[in-house]
């Protein structure tokens, strides 16, 4: 006697293409778990990719760049350039008026840290003599031998003119910069520890993104 086929058994509540006999996977399933899956891993590398290379939030602590900036802004920096540098094998070296965020070793944080990452403006590129006598910073070179006051004819804070204390006269080695806050009455830049070394800075201002009512492109 020839017996009839099975007929697998359909949940009631089952609708057209959900139900899966007997021995068989859901393939697409696996499928979103696994797209879940690479999606988690994915996106804090992507993250840690652009931070370390293209753009990083950073935010002002401290007096030294008002008024240009104040303390708590909110900015984004500019990674872009360094990196290309970096892959060409050339010292980034940016241009005189740049904001930059860099890295001080020997300045000791409360938490015992011995780098702290700061920022200041670019006054001097490297082969500038910088002198700073009775209250005004002069930068000699090739250009200018006859020097010229960096702080003029630029869209700079006010405090920028105002009384450069210190008593420098010193060259700018190759590769590195020499760098002033805005605030130079309350600012503890070159005057104190020196030039920055191209290596390391960690790149310039871009945008400030807050407060909203200061949004301000810097590039």
């Amino acid at each position: 006697m020839q017996q009839e086929p099975s007929i697998p058994v359909i949940p009631p509540d089952a609708t057209d293409g959900s139900y899966v006999g007997e021995g068989k996977k859901a393939p697409g399933k696996w499928r979103g778990v696994v797209s879940t899956i690479a999606i988690l891993i994915a996106a804090p590398v992507l993250a840690l990719i652009l931070t370390a290379f293209i753009f990083q939030s950073y935010e002002v602590d401290g007096p030294s760049m008002e008024t240009t900036l104040q303390n708590r802004d909110r900015l984004i920096v500019w990674k872009t350039p360094r990196t290309v540098a970096r892959l060409t094998n050339h010292a980034y070296v940016p241009h005189r008026g740049d904001i930059i965020v860099f890295i001080k070793r020997g300045l000791y944080e409360a938490g015992g840290s011995q780098e702290k990452q700061l920022i200041k403006r670019v006054i001097g590129l490297p082969g500038d003599r910088v002198t700073v006598q009775e209250g005004h910073i002069t930068i000699y070179n090739k250009e200018h031998p006859e020097g010229f006051n960096p702080d003029i004819n630029h869209d700079f804070s006010p405090n920028i003119a105002s009384l450069t204390t210190g008593n420098i006269d010193m060259t700018v080695p190759a590769d590195q910069v020499f760098v002033c806050g805005d605030n130079r009455t309350n600012s503890l830049d070159s005057r104190s520890f020196g030039t920055i070394s191209a290596d390391d800075i960690v790149g310039k201002l871009a945008i400030r993104i807050f407060p909203l009512n200061s949004f301000k492109s810097y590039i």
